[in-house]
């Protein structure tokens, strides 16, 4: 009888893999990368035992003499890959924004919409008016949709609360997500991603708010592992940002920081300065914050599709990645700069705005995304001891998977060494 906890993946046409549990960066991005013809994996209890080619992995089970106790799965017509990670999202919301949308395609700037109430404050507000129940129905369907685009581990931030309240209950739904959905949920309160209305002329009290209720409270009950913030002229200056993260850092929460967006604000530098894990967005960043972030290991994560959507100019991928940045890859998953859940259309801007290379997109949107938000020991590369994540490709080969723009080529995706999404269907 098939031992379904025990499966050999067989003749993968190319399987395609970092051998790293660390960020890759520089030259590394790409000679990192592993191609193997005529790939292997053996799993057993959803953990990799072996990777290979399918020769040395189907010798390695028949010496073990557990031909007859797995399961064959035959991957000869696909691409397989690690499972995707994606390290930036604004998962749990309500309400749509397509409106502002079309404000924008007639000349209105993300900011001025905002701080005439739109954007974010909208969101807020609907967010507030929604049930936990209701929240866990939309964010049910946005988690299927970026499972059958192969995303196996995300990030989700709070944010459309600024309220303790409301921020815990974004953080609770993304908390009882984790618990029933097959993609891994790691959280990250945001309580500073927006100055509240009723607080416009008096930003120091509501940071006050920030650092002596929310965190405390979110960090005490466990809802946490990251603390964000939006650094960003009329948003949140770098040293209210740095008191924010500071507090984090003083309850457990690790920083990470929405940085030098809209403006060069100083946002990349105040990550080195707090030892952030990751600064994001990173559009109009300095030569000085590259140059830091390298010296201290903060990963760039960098968000095309954000870019793409609000018409702006990409971040500078080549740049970063030549002064010695980790560069990681995500959606930016959100209602008004970033409403996709398609990290493969990601990886396509990623080549053609940002000028990153197939190899050095795979590694951005795998090991390096997943070291971006601390999961990089047991997941975002297939190596023995990790996650059976993986995701089969309906393409010949790695570079196919970019060059082919716009389209959803994945068929399967395994969690855990478990089928989750067959013939781009979630089961």
């Amino acid at each position: 009888m098939m031992n379904s906890n025990r499966m050999v993946i067989r003749h993968a046409r190319q399987l395609v893999t970092n051998e790293a549990s660390r960020p890759l960066k520089g030259r590394e991005m790409e000679e990192n990368l592993k191609v193997i013809e005529d790939g292997g994996i053996w799993i057993e209890n959803g953990l990799i035992k072996k990777i290979g080619t399918d020769k040395e992995v189907w010798k390695a089970v028949c010496d073990h003499g557990q031909t007859k106790l797995v399961t064959l799965i035959d991957a000869s017509q696909h691409l397989v890959t690690p499972g995707l990670v994606d390290p930036h999202t604004h998962l749990v919301f309500a309400g749509s924004r397509e409106d502002e949308f079309e404000m924008r395609l007639k000349g209105a700037a993300y900011m001025d919409i905002m701080n005439a109430g739109g954007g974010i404050h909208r969101t807020t507000s609907a967010t507030a008016a929604a049930s936990e129940e209701e929240l866990m129905a939309v964010a049910k369907e946005r988690l299927d949709l970026f499972l059958r685009h192969g995303v196996t581990t995300i990030e989700a931030k709070s944010g459309y609360g600024l309220s303790l309240e409301n921020e815990r209950k974004q953080l609770v739904v993304a908390k009882r997500l984790n618990a029933i959905h097959p993609v891994t949920i790691v959280s990250t309160f945001m309580g500073a991603h927006a100055v509240p209305k009723e607080y416009k002329t008096n930003r120091e009290t509501f940071v006050d708010m920030v650092v002596e209720n929310m965190i405390p409270a979110i960090a005490r009950e466990g809802l946490a592992r990251f603390n964000d913030v939006f650094c960003e002229e009329g948003v949140f200056t770098p040293e209210q940002s740095k008191r924010i993260l500071e507090a984090g850092k003083a309850h457990g929460l690790i920083p990470k920081i929405h940085a030098d967006e809209i403006v060069s604000y100083g946002g990349a530098e105040l990550a080195a300065d707090v030892g952030a894990i990751s600064a994001d967005h990173l559009l109009k960043v300095s030569d000085k914050g590259i140059e830091k972030m390298a010296a201290k290991g903060v990963i760039g994560v960098l968000l095309p599709a954000t870019a793409f959507f609000l018409m702006e100019k990409p971040a500078n991928a080549r740049k970063m990645i030549e002064g010695n940045v980790a560069v990681a890859l995500s959606t930016d998953r959100n209602p008004g700069s970033s409403p996709t859940e398609s990290m493969p259309f990601v990886m396509n801007l990623a080549c053609l705005t940002m000028g990153m290379t197939p190899k050095e997109v795979l590694t951005a949107a795998t090991i390096n995304a997943a070291s971006a938000i601390g999961e990089e020991q047991v997941v975002g590369s297939l190596e023995p001891g990790k996650k059976a994540d993986l995701v089969f490709w309906n393409a010949p080969n790695y570079t196919y998977l970019h060059y082919h723009v716009g389209v959803n080529m994945v068929d399967k995706v395994f969690k855990d060494g478990k089928l989750v999404v067959t013939n781009g269907v979630v089961i």
